[in-house]
C-alpha cells in the first residue's frame, strides 16, 4: 500500500524525520518497502495562464502562446493539443531545471522564439502522462511557486503489509499505529450526519447474509457530474496511484483509501426494481467496468437489481450500471462481505482489485454507516444534490463474533523475557482499541471490530511486544536445567545410520510426504491412502504409505538431469489408514528408504565399468544391519510386491515378522517412469534397524584357526540361507565363521543345479583343535547337507 506523508501527517504528526518514521513503522510490524518523492526534482516552476494562442504560420501542429507567468508576460511555442487560451498550466522559465538535469533555455521553433516551456504531469515527474498539458483548477495563483500550490514537498511511503493486517489499509489504519507508538493523539476529520433531503429510497433484500450480513445504500439525486474532482483529491488519490475518474468515482476511492471501506457508486437511473444481495446463477453473466464481460459461477456472490446482476460483490461493478457524464442521480452501497466467504473469488476470474484486498482480509463492520456518511458530505460538497435516508440491511446473527481474550500477567514475563509493568499493558492494548479490564492475575480484553487478527492470548503477546518494540526488548541469556539424556547402549540413533549410510555413498533426500495418487497406487495398491482436503497440486494429493514414490520421483529428477549414478535414503514417516475410516487409526510408521541405480562404482580408471545389481543394495543393507550386531537376526525370504521385480524380490524378515522388502523395480514400472537403468529400492521399519544387541565383552582366543572348503551340489531352488542355517546348526560350538564365497551354474554342473562353495572356520578358546576335532564337524555338516537338501560334493 502507497501512502502519502503529508496525509499521514495530517492525522498524526510526530517529531520525526520521513527516515525515522518509516523506520519506526518497520520496527512495528508494518515494512515499509519504499520511500519515493511525489514528484522530481524541479526548480523554476511557476503557475501560468495561457492568454492567447494562435496557429504557428509555419508548424501545423505547434501554437504560439501569450504565457501570463505572474511578472512578466512571454511567448511560449507549444504543441499539446489542450492549450487554449484562459487554460493555468505549470510554465518552466528561462533558467529552470526540470527533473533529469534538463536545464530550460531560450529557443527558437520554426523561427518563433519560445521564452520557457509550458509543462506536462511526465516532464515534472508527477506521473506518466504526457498526453498534453497539466491542467490546473481556475484558482490557481498565477506566479506562485507549483511545488508550494500543489505542495509537492512529500514522500510516499510503500508498506508491505501482511494478510493478517487489513485494519491498516487505509489512512487511519496507519495513523492510530503511529499515534500509539509516539503517545500522539489522533486527528480524525469531523464526520457528521448528512440530514436526508427527500425520502427516495430502494428495497434492499440479503438473500446471501452469511455472505453478506450487512449492505448499507443511499439515493443521491441531482448531482453535477461534470465538475471535476477539486484538485485535493486529484492529488491524494495519484499520490496513492490512483487515477482521477470523476467526481463520484474519485469520493468512493478517496474514502476507501482514507477509511479502509470500499464502496461503489451506481447510476441510479439505469437501476431495475431494488437491490438483491444473492448468489448468482449459474453461466450468468456480466459486462465489467474493466471492459470485459464474464461468466459467473453459482458460488459467486453478486448485486443484483430486479434485472440481473449489476456487480461483482466486493470485487468490481458493472458497466451497464456505471456512473458517468450524464449521470444525475447516484446510488450509494457501502458493505460488508465474510472474508472467508469472499477469499479466492476475484483469483478464479483473473481478477484482483483494491475492494476485493481489503475484503479478502477483512473490513471493519462496524464502519459502513460512518463510510456512507463520509462519502456523502464529499459528494454534496463537490457535485452538489440531494440525499436521502441511509438504507440498511443487516443480519446480527451472521456478523463477525468477537469473543473477549483473557491474558494472564504471568505469561508476559515467561514468553517474552521480561516483566512489562501493568500500566504500560493497558496503555498499549488500551491504545490498539480494545477494551481492557483488569482482573485476578490478568487482564480480560474486548477486541475492536477492526481486528480480525486477535482471537488469542498469543495475538495480544505479540502485539505487546512488537509495540513496546522489539528492538527495546532487553537482552537476556538463557538458563535452563541441562542434563545429558541417556543413550542407551542397545539403540543405534538416526544420525549414526545417516552417517553409515553417507559414508558408503549414500545422499539424504526429504521428499514431501504427500504424492501423486497415480504414483502412489503402483507402489501399494491394495491400500487407500489419506487424501487431504486441500492439496498444494493434483501431484500432491494423499498422504504417502510408502517412502519409495517420493524417492523414485527424486531418482527420476536426477537422471533427467544427467546423474548416471545415484544413491539416495531417506528417513520419514509412513501414513497407514485405519481399517474404518482414513483418520480413525492412522498409523504414523518411521520408515528407512534406499533407492540405488547405475554404476556399482563412480566412474574411475582404477574400478570396471559394471551396474549395479541387487546384491549391492542388500550388501550395504546388510551393513546398516550390523551396527546394532544384529545381522545374524533378520533374514532374507523370496517375496512379492507390486511394485517389484518377481524373480528379484526378498522380504526382509526380523523375529519372524516381516519388516522390509528389497528388490528392483518391475520392468513394467521401470518403462512407465521412463527410467533407463534398473533401479534397486528397499524400505524396512526404522526402529528394527535402529534396535541393537548390548555390547558384551568376548575373550580372542590365543590358539589358531582351522578352514575347510567345501563346494556342493544342490538343487537351483534351495536358498543359500536356508543351507547356511543347517551349516550352523551341525558345524558345532567350534565353528566360529561360515563364508559363502562362490555361486557358480554352468559348465560342469548339472543343468537344474548350482554349486556352493562355503569356507568354514573352526577356532576353539582353549585348545589347539584335532585334526579329529575339524573332521567330525566337516561330516556332521556334509551328513546334514545331504539329508535335508540332497546335497553332494563337487570334485
Amino acid at each position: 500500500m502507497k501512502i502519502s506523508e503529508q496525509w499521514l501527517r495530517e492525522w498524526v504528526n510526530p517529531e520525526l524525520s520521513t527516515e525515522d518514521l518509516a523506520h519506526q513503522i518497520t520496527m512495528a510490524g508494518l515494512e515499509v518497502d519504499a520511500i519515493e518523492p511525489v514528484a522530481g526534482s524541479f526548480s523554476g516552476v511557476v503557475v501560468a495562464e495561457i492568454i492567447s494562442a494562435e496557429q504557428h504560420p509555419d508548424a501545423d501542429k505547434l501554437r504560439v502562446c501569450a504565457v501570463n507567468a505572474g511578472d512578466e508576460t512571454v511567448q511560449i511555442v507549444c504543441g499539446a493539443p489542450n492549450a487554449r487560451a484562459g487554460l493555468k498550466a505549470p510554465l518552466a522559465k528561462v533558467g529552470a531545471v526540470l527533473p533529469g538535469d534538463f536545464k530550460i533555455k531560450k529557443a527558437k521553433l520554426r523561427g518563433a522564439e519560445s521564452f520557457g516551456m509550458l509543462c506536462a504531469e511526465q516532464e515534472l515527474g508527477l506521473s506518466d502522462a504526457s498526453d498534453g498539458l497539466m491542467e490546473l483548477p481556475a484558482d490557481a495563483p498565477v506566479g506562485g511557486d507549483i511545488r508550494e500550490f500543489l505542495q509537492l514537498d512529500d514522500n510516499l511511503i510503500e508498506i508491505g503489509l501482511t494478510p493478517n493486517r487489513a485494519d491498516c489499509l487505509g489512512v487511519r489504519g496507519i495513523a492510530r499505529e503511529v499515534g500509539l507508538l509516539n503517545g500522539l493523539a489522533v486527528t480524525e476529520p469531523a464526520i457528521a450526519e448528512v440530514p436526508a433531503s427527500h425520502d427516495d429510497t430502494l428495497t434492499v433484500e440479503l438473500q446471501a447474509a452469511a455472505h453478506c450480513p450487512r449492505y448499507l445504500g443511499r439515493v443521491v439525486r441531482n448531482v453535477d457530474l461534470s465538475r471535476p474532482s477539486p484538485l485535493w483529491l486529484q492529488e491524494k488519490l495519484r499520490r496513492c496511484g490512483i487515477r482521477s475518474i470523476d467526481a463520484a468515482v474519485d469520493i468512493t476511492n478517496y474514502v476507501l483509501l482514507e477509511l479502509g471501506q470500499p464502496m461503489h457508486a451506481f447510476d441510479l437511473d439505469k437501476l431495475q426494481g431494488g437491490i438483491v444481495v444473492r448468489t448468482a446463477e449459474q453461466g450468468e453473466s456480466l459486462a465489467l467496468l474493466d471492459g470485459q464481460t464474464v461468466e459467473l459461477n453459482a458460488e459467486t456472490l453478486v448485486i443484483a437489481d430486479h434485472s440481473g446482476a449489476v456487480a461483482m460483490a466486493g470485487i468490481m461493478g458493472g458497466d451497464p450500471t456505471a456512473v458517468g457524464e450524464g449521470t444525475t442521480n447516484i446510488f450509494l452501497e457501502a458493505a460488508f462481505f465474510t472474508p472467508d466467504l469472499l477469499a479466492g473469488k476475484a483469483r478464479g476470474y483473473g481478477l484482483h482489485t483494491d475492494s476485493s484486498h481489503r475484503f479478502e482480509r477483512g473490513v471493519d463492520f462496524t464502519l459502513q454507516r460512518q463510510a456512507m456518511e463520509r462519502a456523502t458530505a464529499l459528494l454534496l460538497e463537490i457535485v452538489g444534490g440531494e440525499a436521502g435516508p441511509i438504507i440498511e440491511a443487516v443480519d446480527e446473527a451472521q456478523l463477525p463474533a468477537r469473543p473477549d481474550v483473557t491474558l494472564r500477567a504471568e505469561r508476559i514475563g515467561k514468553l517474552l523475557g521480561f516483566e512489562l509493568p501493568a500500566a504500560e499493558v493497558e496503555r498499549i492494548l488500551g491504545g490498539l482499541g480494545l477494551g481492557v479490564t483488569a482482573t485476578d492475575g490478568g487482564w480480560t480484553c474486548s477486541v475492536p471490530s477492526w481486528r480480525f487478527d486477535i482471537a488469542i492470548e498469543a495475538d495480544l503477546l505479540e502485539e505487546l511486544a512488537r509495540v513496546y518494540g522489539y528492538n527495546n526488548l532487553p537482552i537476556t541469556r538463557i538458563r535452563a536445567g541441562l542434563s545429558m539424556p541417556a543413550q542407551p547402549e542397545s539403540e543405534l540413533s538416526p544420525r549414526f545410520l545417516r552417517r553409515h549410510l553417507a559414508a558408503r555413498g549414500y545422499r539424504e533426500a526429504i521428499t514431501y510426504s504427500f504424492v501423486e495418487p497415480a504414483l502412489q497406487q503402483v507402489f501399494d495398491p491394495e491400500l487407500t491412502p489419506v487424501a487431504l482436503a486441500n492439496p498444494i497440486s493434483a501431484d500432491m494429493a494423499v498422504m504417502r504409505t510408502s517412502l519409495l514414490p517420493g524417492l523414485v520421483s527424486a531418482v527420476l529428477r536426477n537422471t533427467n538431469r544427467q546423474q548416471p549414478r545415484v544413491r539416495l535414503f531417506e528417513t520419514g514417516l509412513r501414513f497407514i489408514p485405519g481399517p474404518d475410516t482414513a483418520l480413525e487409526g492412522l498409523q504414523q510408521v518411521p520408515t528407512l528408504a534406499l533407492v540405488a541405480t547405475g554404476q556399482r562404482l563412480a566412474e574411475s580408471w582404477a574400478s570396471p565399468s559394471e551396474a549395479a545389481d541387487f546384491f549391492d543394495l542388500k550388501g550395504d543393507l546388510e551393513s546398516l544391519l550390523a551396527l546394532g550386531r544384529r545381522a545374524g537376526e533378520f533374514t532374507f525370504a523370496a517375496g512379492r510386491h507390486p511394485a517389484l521385480h518377481p524373480g528379484q524380490t526378498a522380504t526382509i524378515q526380523l523375529d519372524g515378522k516381516g519388516v522390509g522388502v528389497i528388490g528392483a523395480l518391475h520392468p513394467t514400472v521401470q518403462r512407465d517412469l521412463d527410467l533407463n537403468a534398473a533401479l534397486y529400492v528397499c524400505e524396512i521399519d526404522l526402529e528394527a534397524v535402529l534396535g541393537g544387541a548390548l555390547p558384551s565383552f568376548a575373550e580372542l582366543s590365543r590358539f589358531p584357526e582351522v578352514r575347510r572348503d567345501l563346494a556342493v551340489l544342490v538343487d537351483k531352488q534351495v536358498p543359500a540361507t536356508d543351507l547356511m542355517a543347517s551349516v550352523r546348526a551341525a558345524a558345532g560350538s567350534h565353528m566360529t565363521e561360515l563364508r559363502l564365497f562362490d555361486v557358480y551354474e554352468g559348465k560342469g554342473v548339472e543343468p537344474g543345479k548350482k554349486s556352493l562353495a562355503l569356507g568354514l572356520v573352526f577356532r576353539d578358546k582353549t585348545r589347539t583343535l584335532a585334526e579329529e576335532d575339524v573332521n567330525q564337524a566337516v561330516e556332521q555338516v556334509v551328513a546334514s547337507l545331504q539329508t535335508d537338501y540332497s546335497a553332494e560334493l563337487r570334485s
